[in-house]
This record gives C-alpha cells, sequence and structure tokens, in this order.
C-alpha cells in the first residue's frame, strides 16, 4: 500500500478534493494512506509565518526553508524513513503516464506544493528527488498540481478501482488515446451506436476498439500516434 505525504499551506482544499469519490473511498477502506500537512504549523513564530522577501529583490515572497524542512523531518520521523520527495514545480519534467506508473511503485511519496514567487532553493537541494510539472504553464500554487498527481497515482494501486482493466484500456496506458465509448439508449439524435458493439462478438469488437484507438490517436495526437509507430 502507498501513503503519500502532501505540505501545503491550504491543506483544507487538498482534503476538499482527496475526500470525495473513487479517491475518498479508497482512503476510507485503507487501500492508498493519504495525509495533507500544513506547513505553517512547523513555523516557530506567533504569527506562523512560512514566506518572506527574497534575497535580491523582487516581487512576491518566497516560501521558508525552516518549515518545509520541519514537515519533511516529522514525516521522515513517523515512516522510520525517508520517502520520495517530489516538488510540484513548473521546472520539472512533465508528467506522464509512464511516469506515474513508475511512482505508483513506490511505499512513500512526499509531495511539496510551492506557492508565491517560489521556494528557497537551499531547501529543495536538501530533500527533494525529483520536480514534475503537470503542463506547461503557471498556477498560483503546487496544490492543484498535487491533487492531480496523487490521483493518477492513487487510481493506479491495489483495491483502488474495481479492477485493472479500468486503466489499462484507458488512453496513454499503451502509447495509443482511448476507443470511442458508447451507451444506452442504441439511437440519440438521429445517431446510432456502431452495430459492431451490439454483436456480441468478443474478437470484432476487440477488433474494432483497436482500430478505433489508432485512429483516434492519429487524429488527435499524430505525435503519439508516430511514436506508436515507431516502436511496433
Amino acid at each position: 500500500m502507498i501513503r503519500i505525504d502532501i505540505a501545503t499551506l491550504f491543506p483544507e482544499m487538498c482534503e476538499a478534493v482527496l475526500s470525495e469519490s473513487i479517491i475518498g473511498r479508497a482512503r476510507k477502506s485503507g487501500a492508498i494512506e493519504i495525509y495533507c500537512h500544513n506547513i505553517r504549523d512547523y513555523t516557530t513564530d506567533k504569527h506562523r509565518r512560512a514566506d518572506d522577501t527574497p534575497y535580491g529583490g523582487g516581487m512576491g515572497m518566497v516560501m521558508k526553508a525552516e518549515p518545509i524542512y520541519r514537515c519533511w523531518q516529522a514525516v521522515c520521523k513517523e515512516l522510520m524513513q525517508k520517502p520520495y520527495s517530489i516538488f510540484l514545480s513548473p521546472q520539472g519534467h512533465v508528467l506522464t503516464q509512464a511516469k506515474t506508473v513508475e511512482l505508483s511503485q513506490k511505499t512513500n511519496l512526499f509531495l511539496l506544493c510551492g506557492h508565491y514567487e517560489g521556494v528557497d532553493q537551499r531547501v529543495l537541494d536538501k530533500i527533494i528527488d525529483e520536480e514534475i510539472s503537470i503542463g506547461d504553464y503557471v498556477l498560483t500554487g503546487g496544490e492543484l498540481p498535487a491533487l492531480v498527481l496523487t490521483d493518477a497515482i492513487a487510481r493506479l494501486c491495489p483495491n483502488v478501482l474495481s479492477s485493472a482493466l479500468c486503466f489499462e484500456e484507458e488512453s496513454h496506458w499503451n502509447g495509443l488515446l482511448e476507443y470511442p465509448q458508447y451507451t444506452k439508449p442504441e439511437t440519440w439524435e438521429d445517431l446510432s451506436v456502431p452495430s459492431v458493439l451490439l454483436s456480441g462478438h468478443h474478437l470484432k469488437i476487440s477488433q474494432w476498439r483497436t482500430q478505433e484507438s489508432l485512429r483516434v490517436t492519429q487524429e488527435k495526437r499524430p505525435d503519439l500516434y508516430q511514436l506508436w509507430i515507431d516502436k511496433n
């Protein structure tokens, strides 16, 4: 079972998302462990100040090293080992399904959410193993990226989804995008479900889905399609 610890200035924001739906049920059942830590709880001044002005001048504030380090140390002490530590940052490698699968094999993950103009580089140098971005754009904080990463990892863990098939046939699992999906009614707005899906012929359905997956990938993500062609 994986344990994920999220260090943030806004734990309530993270809890609001991670307590709902599939991930919320998985936490309640004990399939995964997720804890949200308030970095301000590890400050030492009466104002619980976790940020300060940047050396060298400039706009905004920078998150201080010490509260983050204290939070990380507390998690290390509880685990009795160092967790694999990730800083959610636009400077990191862009998240992929392959990276998500890799991280889902870890036992303990520590996710640091940055805020303001950034984080004191010294604490990043001391505790962070990897920086990850969820895209080439900038957000107001690392909470949303941490939630995205947590969700993507957690759903791959045993007993979170009902079956491995729930993610093994999805987009990006095998390098292709997913085939189109349909449900009742059979005809809607003069548009009908492809007849092969009504045939009950499992081999033909499987072949159709493979062909459609290739078609969709070629149309929507020609870059992924070419990578798949090169590998196969």
